[in-house]
């Protein structure tokens, strides 16, 4: 080894669609099945597919529509909650070998583990751990799983998402010289993890095609079409990470944020996307009270249907530093007016409230209503305790009840999947 640090990257193969096939007895190498909700139409997304149905052409986030009529295949409904569970589980699992503090769970299905530690504790080399903690996983779930091994984060990420693909075993293995020699003229480059489209093709205005290319291009260059990211593109480009998981669990963010995106199940006007608008402010302005948050930033993003219009983006500072959902409401609908296009349908929406801070630096204006905005806190507050003991429908707004609402819906989801 070329380091004294060995990581392996756990992969739960099309977990949602291999939980499916767990629960009903089926293997999901042999049986077609997607994970989707066809209650929203053909242009559901599926949210996992089968390895099976994977063979023959079928995408993971594609939409039902794109599944070609030839195939016979079984569509299962989200559970969120009882992934949820299988994940939990796993999790357990992990514990019985790895110590929490050399885990970094990664998402729901995929996490990276620090072994340098555990090879002479249990007297093992890299590959016989990771497969004793898959095959533990798989006797105890049903669930297969990939596994990603190097020398650095990266290079276990990039091992389990190229070379276990490829090999019969779904194991792949890098250090820094097996990075260069086998994968250094790999394409496309978006293979490699946190290269995006928009990246590869800003690289390819460049006239780089793989990662060989950024090692012979000129920093200085990298650095002003890419700023600080040039950094990480030419570390990984060299095969080297230096974060470690300890990093990871030490980081704490400068600044704190809250966001949510929609996705509407149909083209919505103007006038009803600023419905939806109305009632994700009331949602996560309850958010905020309930973890004695203020914000005084906000943002809005607002995408329009089947990419007619760029979409729109927005945000603003305001005067007070507040929860108060009347205060950030008008202040939203405001930015709202703004930007939106109302020549175009809406498909999505998101916001942000950022630069959070204790409620204890909220701010008041000369001209605020204080006996007001106290009521609104006692009444903001009420409706938590209520929410948090009957449900997040027990008390529904009159908005809440008008058909292009979306919030009754959203209550009984995780993710804005079917719970």
């Amino acid at each position: 080894m070329e380091t004294s640090r060995i990581y392996i990257c756990i992969d739960l193969k099309s977990f949602y669609a291999s939980v499916e096939c767990v629960e009903r007895g089926l293997d999901p190498f042999e049986v077609n099945l997607v994970v989707a909700d066809p209650t929203r139409g053909k242009g559901a997304i599926t949210l996992a597919a089968t390895p099976a149905i994977k063979k023959q052409g079928v995408k993971s986030r594609g939409r039902i529509y794109e599944i070609p009529e030839t195939i016979d295949y079984i569509i299962a409904m989200p559970r969120m909650h009882l992934y949820m569970k299988y994940a939990a589980k796993i999790y357990g699992i992990f514990l019985k070998y790895i110590a929490k503090e050399d885990i970094h769970v990664y998402s729901i299905d995929e996490s990276f583990f620090d072994i340098t530690s555990y090879l002479s504790l249990y007297h093992t080399t890299p590959k016989e751990l990771a497969l004793r903690i898959v095959q533990d996983v798989f006797d105890q779930t049903g669930i297969t799983a990939s596994i990603g091994m190097g020398t650095n984060l990266f290079l276990a990420k990039v091992a389990l998402d190229i070379l276990a693909k490829q090999s019969d075993d779904h194991i792949g293995f890098l250090d820094e010289g097996l990075f260069r020699q086998k994968l250094w003229h790999h394409q496309p480059i978006t293979d490699f993890w946190m290269i995006a489209r928009g990246t590869a093709q800003h690289l390819a205005r460049l006239g780089i095609c793989d990662l060989w290319g950024i090692t012979r291009f000129p920093e200085e260059i990298l650095y002003r079409e890419f700023g600080i990211n040039a950094e990480i593109l030419i570390d990984h480009a060299w095969g080297k990470e230096p974060v470690q998981i300890q990093d990871i669990k030490a980081y704490h963010p400068k600044g704190n944020s809250i966001s949510n995106s929609q996705i509407l199940f149909s083209d919505y006007s103007c006038e009803d996307a600023y419905l939806i608008l109305k009632e994700m402010v009331d949602i996560h302005t309850l958010r905020l009270v309930r973890n004695h948050l203020v914000t005084d930033h906000i943002s809005l993003f607002i995408g329009y249907s089947k990419n007619i219009r760029k979409p729109s983006r927005g945000s603003c500072t305001i005067m007070n530093r507040t929860n108060s959902y009347q205060i950030l409401m008008e202040e939203y609908r405001l930015l709202f007016q703004r930007i939106c296009d109302s020549r175009y349908p809406i498909r999505q929406i998101a916001i942000t409230f950022g630069h959070l801070q204790d409620e204890i630096y909220e701010q008041w204006d000369l001209f605020a209503d204080r006996s007001f905005l106290e009521k609104e806190r006692k009444l903001q507050q009420t409706l938590i305790q209520i929410k948090d003991r009957y449900g997040k429908n027990s008390v529904l707004k009159g908005m809440n009840m008008l058909e292009a609402a979306t919030a009754r819906y959203r209550n009984n989801t995780i993710g804005g999947h079917r719970a």
